[in-house]
Formats: structure tokens, C-alpha cells, sequence
């Protein structure tokens, strides 16, 4: 495709002026100019994760660690509460907890809008956008551009910072790498250590490939192998990434594939999937057995996307970490918030854990998230006899808590926990024994007409370990995310729930069982102190 197909037309650059002249007009700030307007107590705003001050949000992108400073981009319409204008909007922590918005810090500019991709700390300065002591960081994301003919085309580009992040700056050699097929996009890249290369993993979604690049200068591509088709393959594939994580209880570490899939996900609409195996600097190979099986999912809930990890995270920390967008393509643009659209989940730890003799990929919510913690509360161990058991008046009350739950299934059919439970609301977590599996019903769980599939249940197989059921649940003002058997199966909900919704209560059905115990905390709001 001719180079100068990617030039900005003076009729896109006329017509993007009057957009943002009209916006102005209309007092739609971009994110890094707001200063007031924002409460961050509207309705079903989440008190613990990540949402941008205003305007519609999407894929989280850029995920690096550097000098003490989690770094978190993410896709972004500085011009509206619904897709368009895609930009990265920035926002940093120390903690993976507390997050400071700095607003857009790679712009639409002309034909081109900015997809999703990662970034890294360019240590040994391979690119050479270092102008000093400091390494560069380097942004390293899709560009959509609409060509002439209203026709689009996506190849991968650069920018860079020599500040820290503070400000970005896109290479004037952009594209870097381009391809054939229009939708070619997401690329996720990391240093590879043993061949001293970085190492790209990018996405043909409709063909259902993950490609495999390596470069030495980030600037310079050259195609390794592809993975695919495999797994599930209902929908387009996006966002691959590529990444070694811890296996429990040793030393050692796996590589992890991880591929998302929109629509066909095992909850409908938007997911991931992961496949388990090798990496040897050129090829990934899958372990034996694992394609042949059904489909490995990242996340049994509807709303966990575009999943990546953190780039750079220090080696004495040893963790791996990702988060992804608590939203669904089925209903994204739909979801009754403003001033704002959409949520990240919380910062999650991921390591690789026997289960059932299989190796399996396990989630936890960061032990950073502990500091929120207050109003501790706790039942002990007790017989819960068929029926409803309300907790409200024992301190077990909130529209932000955490609960950890451990259940020994006896006779009962089901047993689990009702929350955000108010008049004709509540959202239901537990365990099926009958099915053996773990479920998360929205079916009451607030407002919902604007899908027709968002009232429903979900569910993900679970055998009890030592005859017992664990439910780590963290219930913020518009989700839900369950981590069951200490992460083995993972369920992520968004709910719309009326604000005097609020209780907890604990139900058996079909006979009786017995609560081990019951811990409760409320979770302080991290935008308190704005």
C-alpha cells in the first residue's frame, strides 16, 4: 500500500479541527485538562478499580513497571462516553491500587487512531530514543488508519519517552511493521533474555493467528513462527500475549499464551483463553494434550478482556501481573454510567498450580489491596440449615467489601452468598453441588434492560478441595469478581444494583451445610483522598 495513502487528507485535517472545535462548543474536555465536574460518587462508580474521570475507556495498553511507578495506559475517547477517537490515556501508581489520572498521552492525529499494544524499559537503550542517562520507554501499539477510500488498514508503530512517561513523542518512521491482511493488530512485546531480542506477539483476528516477530532495535521486524488456529475459534482473536509465570510452590516458571476471543467466549460475547507450553526464542509450542482438550478460560465471567500483563516487573518481586477491562462487547457502549463508561479489574497475581493433576493457570487479587481493608467482621464455623440467613445487622453490610467464605457442601444442593442484597435485588455466588461447579446469577441483580442476555447465570466447573468450597469475593458498587479454591476458577461480573442495595446474606438449598468460616471486610474508596 503507497506511504502516502497514510498522510493526513485536508479534509480529514479540516474535519478533525471542526470535531474538536465542536467539542469544545459543547465543553467536552479531554481527561488531562478536566479539574472539576467529578465527583467520583455517581452512581455504580466503582471505589476500587480503575475508571477514567470521564468518557468511554476500553482495552488496558502499555502496562509497564519503571523506577518505582506502575504505569497504566488504556483505550480512550477523549471526545465521549461511547468507541471513537481512539487515544491512550494514562494513569500511574506506586501500589497497583491508588491511580493518579495524567491524562491522554498518545493522541488520534488525522487518519490515525491508536489501537491497542504494550510497552517497555528500554535498559540497553536498543532503540536508541535514549538522549541520556535514563532509559527510553517505548510504547509500542497498533495504528488504524481510514484511508481515502474510507477503507482501513492497521500495521504497528512506535512512540517513545525520555521522561519517564511524562510525555510521548511517535516515531517519525512509523509504521514499523505492516502486513497484508487490514486487521492485523495488538502487539505485545517483551525483552527475550536468552537470544537478546525483544520478542513481538501481534494478532490475525479473523484468521485466528498469533504471529511471532523478533527485533534488536524495536525499529526492524523479522517474522519468526505463527501459533493458530486453536482453542476456541468462534470469534476473532485480539490481544495475545506472550509471558512466563510462576509455578507455584518452586522455582520454576511456564510460558503462557494468553489470546482473547470476541464473540464465543464461554460466558458469551467477550473472554480469553490461555494455552500452557514452551518458548524457545522462535517457536511456541503448546504442551501435549492441551489443544486437544476444550478450551482453557481465563475468566468464566462475561466482563474480563483484552487481558495483558506488566512489562518489567522486578525480578525480586517475582510475580507475574495483568489486569484486563471488566466490560463486554455484547453491551460496552450500553452499561447505564456517566459521566464515564467502563472499569479495569483489579490488579491480579497469576501463577501456574497443579489442580486435579493437571497444570492450570491460577488468579488472586494483589496482596496490595489488603490496605484497604476495615470494619473487620467474622463468623466461625456453624450448621446452615436450608434457607436464607440475613447478615446485615452483624456488620456484614456494604456496597464495597470483601469476603472470604469456606463452605463444606454436606447434604445441600447449593450453599453460597447473596450480595448487594436490597428490595427484590441481590446477586447469587455458589456452589452447585450437584453440577460441581461454581456460579455467579445476575438474573435480580439490578437494572438490566439494556441487553437482553445481561440477566443471567454464569458458571465454571469446581471439584471441592478436602470436601470443602472457598469464596474469595470482592463486591464493589457495579461488580462482582469471585476468585473460587483460591483462584482456580475465576467469575468477573459487572451488576447495576440500586445504592440501598447493600446486604449480605448466606443461603443453603436442599439440605444443610456447614460454614468453616466467614471473614468480612469494607474497602476503603481510593478516590477518597482526591
Amino acid at each position: 500500500m503507497p506511504l502516502s495513502l497514510r498522510n493526513t487528507s485536508p479534509w480529514l485535517l479540516i474535519t478533525g479541527l471542526l470535531a474538536l472545535f465542536l467539542a469544545g462548543c459543547n465543553g467536552t474536555d479531554s481527561e488531562d485538562t478536566l479539574s472539576s465536574g467529578v465527583s467520583f460518587e455517581e452512581d455504580y462508580r466503582p471505589q476500587f478499580h480503575y475508571t477514567p474521570q470521564k468518557n468511554w475507556m476500553n482495552d488496558p495498553n502499555g502496562l509497564v513497571y519503571h523506577d518505582g511507578t506502575f504505569h497504566l495506559f488504556h483505550q480512550y475517547n477523549p471526545e465521549g462516553n461511547t468507541w471513537g477517537h481512539m487515544s491512550w490515556n494514562q494513569a500511574t501508581s506506586t501500589d497497583l491500587v491508588h491511580w493518579d489520572h495524567q491524562g491522554v498521552a498518545i493522541p488520534e492525529e488525522g487518519n490515525e487512531m491508536i489501537f491497542s499494544g504494550s510497552a517497555v524499559v528500554d535498559s540497553g537503550n536498543t532503540s536508541g530514543f535514549g538522549d541520556g542517562d535514563d532509559a527510553p520507554l517505548v510504547s509500542i501499539y497498533t495504528s488504524h488508519y481510514t484511508l481515502a477510500d474510507d477503507s482501513i488498514d492497521q500495521a504497528q508503530s512506535l512512540a517513545y519517552s525520555t521522561d519517564g512517561g511524562e510525555s510521548w513523542t511517535k516515531y517519525e518512521g512509523n509504521p514499523v511493521l505492516e502486513h497484508p491482511d487490514p486487521d492485523f493488530r495488538d502487539p505485545n512485546v517483551f525483552w527475550y533474555e536468552p537470544g537478546q531480542k525483544w520478542i513481538m506477539t501481534v494478532a490475525l483476528p479473523t484468521q485466528h493467528k498469533v504471529k511471532f516477530y523478533e527485533s534488536t532495535d524495536l525499529k526492524s521486524w523479522t517474522h519468526l513462527s505463527d501459533f493458530g488456529p486453536a482453542g476456541a475459534t468462534e470469534g476473532i482473536w485480539e490481544c495475545p500475549a506472550l509471558f512466563r509465570v510462576p509455578v507455584k510452590g518452586t522455582d520454576r516458571k511456564r510460558w503462557v499464551l494468553q489470546v482473547d476471543l470476541n464473540p464465543g467466549s464461554v460466558a458469551g460475547g467477550s473472554g480469553g483463553q490461555y494455552f500452557l507450553g514452551d518458548f524457545d526464542g522462535t517457536t511456541f509450542m503448546s504442551q501435549e494434550g492441551h489443544l486437544e482438550s476444550a478450551p482453557h478460560w481465563v475468566d468464566y465471567g462475561p466482563d474480563f478482556y483484552a487481558t495483558i500483563p506488566w512489562n518489567n516487573v522486578p525480578s525480586e518481586d517475582g510475580r507475574a501481573l495483568w489486569l484486563a477491562w471488566m466490560n463486554n462487547w455484547e453491551y460496552a457502549e450500553d452499561i447505564p454510567t456517566s459521566p464515564w463508561r467502563s472499569a479495569q479489574s483489579v490488579a491480579r497475581s497469576v501463577q501456574i498450580q497443579s489442580i486435579n493433576g493437571k497444570p492450570r493457570l491460577v488468579q488472586q487479587p494483589v496482596k496490595e489491596l489488603q490496605q484497604l481493608r476495615e470494619n473487620s467482621v467474622s463468623l466461625d464455623e456453624q450448621t446452615l440449615e436450608a434457607g436464607t440467613m440475613q447478615l446485615g445487622d452483624d456488620g456484614f453490610s456494604g456496597r464495597t467489601l470483601e469476603l472470604m467464605a469456606e463452605f463444606e457442601p454436606g447434604e445441600a444442593e447449593t450453599v453460597g452468598l447473596n450480595v448487594r442484597v436490597g428490595e427484590n435485588e441481590e446477586t447469587k455466588i455458589g456452589y452447585d453441588a450437584e453440577s460441581g461447579v461454581v456460579f455467579v446469577d445476575r438474573s435480580d441483580a439490578g437494572v438490566d434492560d439494556f441487553h437482553q442476555s445481561f440477566a443471567d447465570r454464569d458458571e465454571a466447573p469446581l471439584m471441592p478441595q478436602n470436601g470443602r468450597i472457598k469464596l474469595h469475593v470482592l463486591v464493589d458498587r457495579s461488580s462482582v469478581e469471585v476468585f473460587a479454591n483460591d483462584g482456580a476458577r475465576v467469575l468477573t461480573h459487572r451488576i447495576f444494583p440500586d445504592s440501598a442495595s447493600d446486604g449480605v446474606e448466606l443461603f443453603t438449598e436442599g439440605g444443610t451445610a456447614q460454614l468453616t468460616r466467614l471473614d468480612a471486610w469494607s474497602l476503603r474508596s481510593i478516590w477518597a483522598a482526591r
